[in-house]
């Protein structure tokens, strides 16, 4: 079931960013607007989201910065889709000794 959510569910700080972060515990299936700029986008979530973590807002290529805040805090290991959570499990430090992107990154 498809819910639509109320209020500020979930911020963007930066238009270069490419993750927002929920603002409450969110759920996959939900749809969020986000504001980017002047624009706002709708994106569905495809999994659940917990309060303070990260999800992207464009599709995210596998070693390709991951950007919050305006700033890198990482790069994808994988491809990650618009909604999916965006955290360890699909990201690493840019000082990862055993990197997936061998150096790689844009």
């Amino acid at each position: 079931m498809e819910t639509m959510i109320e209020g500020r569910p979930a911020v963007v700080l930066n238009p270069k960013d490419n993750v927002g972060i929920a603002l409450s515990d969110l759920k996959s299936g939900d749809t969020v607007h986000v504001i980017i700029g002047n624009a706002e986008f709708v994106i569905k979530l495809l999994n659940d989201i917990p309060f303070g973590h990260k999800f992207a807002i464009r599709d995210i290529r596998k070693c390709d910065f991951v950007i919050k805040y305006g700033h890198v805090i990482g790069r994808a290991k994988v491809d990650i889709r618009v909604g999916e959570h965006v955290h360890v499990h699909n990201i690493e430090s840019l000082t990862a000794v055993h990197s997936v992107c061998r150096g790689g990154g844009k």
